[in-house]
């Protein structure tokens, strides 16, 4: 399955990004809060959507990375810290 063949979207009801890691059936989410640290300002959720394209691979690694660590179950939903992406932005 290609990225862009997983939904992406702005969640106003939990002010997070929202996306299908590739392969797992959840969703992954990154709070607002996370991209301010990501982008060093306080972004809209444009901002978030435009930053998370722009680092696609990383937040797709970094959901990968988390699913295999914590061992989440297929289809079940999860967060993303800041740390968890700046980890990967360097690989």
């Amino acid at each position: 399955m290609h990225p862009s063949d997983n939904p992406v979207c702005w969640r106003d009801d939990i002010d997070a990004l929202a996306f299908g890691p590739n392969d797992h059936g959840g969703f992954c989410m990154v709070h607002r809060l996370a991209f301010r640290t990501l982008l060093q300002f306080f972004p809209e959720p444009d901002d978030c959507l435009a930053f998370f394209r722009d680092q696609e691979r990383a937040f797709r690694a970094a959901a990968a990375a988390k699913i295999a660590r914590r061992e989440i179950a297929r289809g079940v939903n999860f967060h993303l810290t800041s740390r968890d992406v700046i980890e990967q932005m360097g690989n």
